[in-house]
């Protein structure tokens, strides 16, 4: 027939083993999520002892595998291009399989202690560590969708995971309700940006986004800061933090306080910086706004709080504010710094929960700051612990914190936001009192009527912990190692 252009041919690519090892690290996740549950369900009694074993020892081979064949030389496109794997996701990666191992391996004793140790909890866990996979390589608006929501879900049944808690179900149901106005609030910003831009694709946005932006994508942008800031859990985005935190059973807050982290920050790296950087302009000042607000509220509820877990949890909205800062400087400088603060203040976190953990007994939670009163004439090894995290995350010299804030600081320092440099500053100097304080209770006041000494069976995780504490010093020392690889991933 004329008259008629002859249609193309599409090429549909060939897809094989190969071409998919850069997602290696989502599909043997995928598997092990399936394993886990298959073992939970068939093995009877045998799971109560193998179900930990089994899933630290996939996190250990998903690690394995991950830097075997799941790194790339250069950036990566799979999946039509809404799947990326770089040199940032694969760290992203190896560090959510390493906090998460330490979660659980800090918690074991409690869960088992308290009859809440079930299967689900470790589907839970690896299904929310899959979410983070999935921001960590995302390429479209979509993929962050849905890592975002596989994150969150797995979340909010964790906080209501010990069902004879009313205290929890109350904190897991605000979760979820914020969590459902700020998923609804990206997807209105998701279909603000689609519809001016046409596309999905985080690469073709970034390309068609220039110039001085118009009213709709300034709104847009609006929608999506806001759902930033809640994922981080920044003022005035910040209500479900404090409930959440002491609310949850405490290995639970130990997760949210740790992994979800590292989601946060791929998730507002691949939005902003990869996404929407030729904007960064406008989002860098709603940003600074929310940065402020966090390092000030943050740091002066914290000293009001009574309770432990919701004193870390202001002190996580102060955080979090640092964190927010590094993108505000809207450089590649900044998107270091904020990574590099990221990974110490989840290392350090970590550790501050680990000891609350092995402090706690059945019965007995210790999570009120006066439970730490004389612990080191009880425990001097949890106490030397404790002193040196809650030294680095005040940012003393020479621990760890102390250089993530100073390069923080720097990055606001080069592009000329003095004022930044001088509130975040000040904030910190507040911020030392209620560390300092927990220090002094535990070195200085005479013990009460408490649990005294180690329990059997925990030398392993204590051992873990004392590594964990001596990372944060030693690296703290030689501060170069961790600063050059985030800045290899990030330039």
């Amino acid at each position: 027939m004329t008259g008629f252009a002859t249609m193309p041919t599409a090429t549909v690519p060939t897809i094989t083993w190969v071409s998919l090892l850069p997602a290696i690290p989502e599909l043997f996740l995928a598997a092990s999520i399936c394993g886990v549950l298959l073992v939970d369900v068939f093995a009877g009694e045998v799971r109560r002892r193998l179900t930990p074993v089994l899933t630290l020892l996939l996190l250990a081979v998903g690690a394995m595998l991950t830097i075997a064949y799941g790194q790339v030389n250069t950036r990566t496109l799979l999946f039509d291009g809404m799947y990326v794997a770089d040199s940032l996701a694969t760290v992203i990666k190896l560090f959510g399989y390493l906090f998460v191992a330490l979660a659980l391996l800090y918690s074991r004793s409690y869960v088992d202690e308290r009859n809440i140790l079930r299967g689900e909890y470790y589907v839970l866990v690896l299904t929310s560590l899959l979410g983070t996979f999935v921001l960590a390589s995302a390429g479209s608006l979509l993929t962050l969708y849905v890592g975002i929501e596989l994150l969150s879900l797995s979340l909010y049944a964790m906080v209501a995971f010990d069902r004879d808690s009313g205290v929890a179900a109350e904190s897991a149901m605000k979760f979820f309700v914020l969590g459902a106005i700020s998923s609804g609030i990206l997807l209105y910003g998701i279909s603000l940006i689609y519809g001016l831009t046409g596309t999905l694709d985080l690469d073709a946005i970034s390309k068609l986004l220039v110039g001085t932006p118009s009213l709709g994508v300034i709104m847009g942008l609006a929608f999506l800061v806001v759902a930033v800031a809640f994922k981080f859990g920044a003022a005035p985005f910040h209500m479900w933090v404090p409930d959440v935190y002491h609310g949850a059973p405490t290995p639970v807050t130990l997760f949210v306080a740790t992994t979800p982290k590292l989601a946060s920050f791929a998730f507002a790296y691949r939005l902003l910086s990869h996404g929407l950087g030729h904007v960064a302009p406008e989002w860098t000042r709603m940003l600074a706004i929310i940065a402020v607000l966090s390092l000030v509220l943050g740091n002066l509820v914290a000293l009001a709080q009574p309770n432990l877990k919701r004193l870390l949890a202001y002190s996580a909205i102060a955080n979090a504010g640092f964190i927010l800062l590094g993108f505000v400087a809207g450089t590649p400088a900044g998107y270091q710094a904020a990574l590099y603060y990221t990974l110490v203040y989840v290392i350090v976190t970590a550790g501050s929960f680990g000891v609350i953990l092995l402090t706690s007994r059945r019965g007995y939670e210790a999570d009120e700051l006066n439970d730490l009163k004389g612990l080191y004439s009880r425990d001097p090894l949890l106490a030397l612990c404790m002193m040196v995290l809650m030294f680095s995350t005040a940012g003393l010299p020479p621990f760890l914190g102390f250089w993530a804030k100073l390069d923080i600081l720097q990055a606001l320092w080069a592009v000329n936001q003095l004022t930044l440099v001088v509130i975040a500053a000040a904030v910190s100097v507040i911020g030392l009192y209620y560390y300092l304080r927990i220090v002094k209770l535990m070195y200085f006041d005479p013990p009460g009527e408490l649990p005294v000494g180690a329990r059997a069976g925990q030398t392993g995780v204590r051992l873990a912990l004392v590594l964990n504490a001596l990372a944060v010093f030693v690296l703290g020392l030689v501060p170069d190692r961790l600063l050059d690889l985030c800045s290899r991933v990030i330039h």
